[in-house]
């Protein structure tokens, strides 16, 4: 119980317990109509969602379906930040105001409710900087962006490098919606063959590049569609749907055909869709940088809310409340996940706080097929793309993560029998699955808690999520997207603010007390002489990968990190310092 709870009352700063309630803490419609927003999970058919540690607050008087957001995101006791996480503050605080849009910004630029008159202007906020007013007491840049940077310490070739590959897929032909045609139009594409045939320039045809699987898709036609109307009510803002078709060169490079924007039914007008190809024409050649711009901001938004957000943090809170609620801190199982859970519900609290909620950061600043299985390839996977940064480099950690998880679960579980009569661990995966992520219990894909394989998959799974992952998705924003008009984060007539810049920043950064994965030996492990090698083991491993990924990096026949203007591909580099690195794994 005094981990656990009793389901009642309103959570205190002073206490551990961990239980488990739905995303209803976004809006505030008690301050602002406006800002009511829909109660995310407990619905599979309405935004299902991982469930959150629950707070217990009051529920809002004009929703009384959300809860009153009071200004205090209760985390336990035990998930808060370090204290030399709280000495970093004051440092980061003036280092993001540098790039935060607060009046002295404004006054940098002549009219702030105009565009930026030329790229220089915009290259001028990165160069020259501005003069900053001193810190006040209060604000968001105080508070909560400095204690968020403790917490997360023609760019065809950005797709394999900054990307995870759930956005890109081996296309089926002809490209067609699955979305209701009465409500969102015509459901099939505007791509054609011959649109495509003369892109890729006689070097094969349509069918010959799928069926050698050259021909790769960035979609985001189903994901932006339903929510058109919506964005295009807010005042400056605009949105479509796209599909973006990549074809593959011998090279491993990628080579942007097609992209095809859709705008569905609305206002009395029918549906709208076209398709833009490269061109060296002058108006066709701007037309077809516009609607690049537009794909870049569906990019980024994804990119932050749903691959690093949802796939990231999210979908990890429901294992650490469900491991401190089930497991005793003396488990194998717990001690072995513990370290990869440092600080994650204390980010995600404030991410509820002032990103992802009504009206927040987010909100104003943010509008599978690429490998099969094949047991006689290495790690039984066989990349489509070979030069593929993101895939081979997370492949060598991932193996990694697996070997030592191995070690550890066959050291503490000898044989399946023991993974059954373990009563901690079942309850722990029952409820996993059953409460924490309840809205995809039914799910045919969960793995089934028997042998002391499954328990390996599960966990290097949830462990790769956070590290490996975490890493690729989220150390490299600055380096590729806080340059703005490379990542733009919303499509309207005027550029985005530059509040997007310091965003990114904080969040790209490493803390001075980062714990990286295979650095640091739990206590415990040291006593055991079979753990202690297996611990040694990976770290040794993790040591060797660094060297590959640098040999790797002066590779000048791996197009996708080698060349003129392209960055060396270090986001999975095991280990590095504090700051804005662009590299390492915690």
């Amino acid at each position: 119980m005094y981990l656990r709870g009793n389901g009642t009352g309103e959570r205190k700063k002073f206490e551990r317990i961990y239980d488990y309630d739905v995303y209803n803490d976004l809006g505030d419609p008690d301050h602002n109509l406006k800002h009511k927003r829909s109660v995310l999970g407990d619905d599979p058919n309405n935004f299902p969602h991982p469930r959150r540690c629950r707070t217990g607050r009051w529920r809002c008087e004009t929703d009384p379906f959300s809860e009153k957001r009071n200004g205090h995101f209760y985390v336990p006791r035990d998930e808060c930040f370090s204290e030399i996480k709280q000495l970093t503050f004051s440092a980061k605080t003036v280092y993001s105001l540098m790039h935060c849009l607060i009046p002295t910004v404004q006054s940098t630029i002549a009219d702030p409710n105009k565009p930026f008159p030329h790229i220089g202007a915009v290259n001028s906020l990165f160069s020259d900087g501005i003069n900053l007013p001193p810190l006040k007491e209060q604000g968001l840049w105080k508070t909560v962006l400095p204690r968020l940077f403790t917490a997360i310490t023609e760019g065809s070739e950005e797709v394999l490098r900054f990307k995870a590959p759930d956005t890109m897929a081996i296309t089926e032909w002809p490209l067609k919606s699955k979305l209701d045609p009465s409500i969102y139009g015509l459901a099939e594409s505007a791509i054609s063959d011959e649109m495509i045939n003369q892109e890729i320039g006689g070097i094969m045809t349509v069918e010959q590049a799928l069926r050698q699987k050259r021909l790769f898709i960035l979609d985001y036609h189903h994901f932006n569609l339903p929510d058109v109307k919506k964005v295009r009510e807010l005042n400056g803002t605009t949105l479509y749907g796209s599909r973006t078709l990549f074809f593959l060169n011998s090279n491993d490079t990628l080579r942007p055909l097609a992209i095809e924007l859709t705008r569905p039914p609305m206002d009395g007008k029918p549906q709208w869709k076209q398709v833009y190809v490269p061109s060296w024409d002058s108006t066709a050649c701007w037309l077809w940088r516009f609607a690049k711009t537009h794909v870049l901001a569906h990019d980024a938004g994804y990119h932050q809310l749903v691959s690093h957000w949802l796939r990231t943090h999210y979908v990890t809170e429901p294992y650490i409340i469900g491991t401190n609620r089930q497991l005793s801190v003396m488990h194998p199982i717990y001690r072995l996940l513990h370290p990869h859970f440092r600080y994650t519900m204390e980010i995600n609290a404030l991410a509820r706080e002032s990103l992802i909620n009504a009206d927040g950061i987010i909100e104003n600043s943010f509008a599978r097929g690429m490998a099969e299985e094949d047991p006689n390839a290495p790690y039984g996977l066989r990349l489509t793309i070979n030069d593929y940064p993101f895939a081979n480099d997370g492949l060598l950690i991932w193996d990694a993560l697996k070997q030592w998880v191995s070690a550890y679960v066959t050291h503490y579980y000898p044989n399946s029998s023991v993974v059954e009569s373990d009563k901690e661990l079942q309850e722990w995966w029952e409820e996993i699955r059953t409460v924490g992520h309840g809205d995809k219990k039914n799910e045919p894909w969960w793995l089934t808690l028997r042998t002391q394989q499954d328990l390996i998959d599960i966990i290097t799974t949830i462990i790769w999520v956070a590290s490996g992952h975490h890493a690729a998705v989220n150390f490299g924003q600055y380096a590729y997207a806080g340059y703005f008009p490379n990542k733009p984060t919303i499509a309207r007539t005027k550029m985005p603010t530059t509040k997007v810049m310091a965003v990114l920043d904080v969040l790209s950064h490493h803390s001075p007390d980062e714990e990286y994965i295979g650095e640091e030996m739990e206590p415990s492990w040291g006593e055991d002489p079979v753990i202690k090698a297996a611990f040694e083991k990976l770290n040794g491993r993790l040591k060797e990968i660094e060297g590959i990924i640098d040999e790797r990096n002066t590779n000048s026949n791996l197009k996708n990190r080698n060349g003129a203007g392209i960055m060396p591909y270090e986001l999975l580099k095991p280990y590095f310092g504090p700051g804005v690195t662009g590299k390492a794994v915690p």
